[in-house]
């Protein structure tokens, strides 16, 4: 069988999204939106039982998929969904002397994301998770 395709432009993908995030939030480098990313997919995660948590990253691109799931304190305990502005700020706090999220960076990550996967298989997902996953990827 030969390699699926997903993985043979896993490199090419995941820079599209960072450099549709990047665009999104008005950023000049993907090394800003990396940090964006992966602050949002943190802030996300905190949030979700550890089955859910592998279920959403089974609908991410492989380089997303990635960056999810790395640095992961499985230990953490689960917080709760809560207003924008705190998480936004929770976003904000990864890399802090580094960290250029804007305030929308929530959205602008759901707006790249959803540019780069299959949108409909996300939705029917969020319509799973705990009250909140919905709308924390609304773009």
């Amino acid at each position: 069988m030969p390699v699926p395709s997903e993985y043979q432009r896993a490199t090419d993908d995941f820079y599209k999204l960072l450099t549709d995030a990047r665009d999104s939030a008005g950023l000049t480098t993907s090394n800003q939106a990396y940090t964006m990313v992966q602050g949002v997919f943190q802030t996300f995660r905190r949030r979700l039982e550890l089955k859910d948590a592998i279920r959403f990253s089974g609908v991410l691109p492989v380089g997303a998929r990635a960056l999810f799931v790395a640095d992961w304190d499985t230990n953490e305990p689960i917080r709760a969904f809560e207003d924008l502005t705190t998480m936004t700020k929770e976003v904000q706090s990864l890399r802090a002397e580094h960290n250029y999220a804007p305030e929308t960076a929530i959205r602008d990550v759901a707006v790249a994301l959803r540019r780069n996967l299959d949108q409909t298989m996300l939705d029917h997902l969020l319509a799973t998770l705990p009250l909140g996953a919905t709308q924390f990827w609304q773009p």
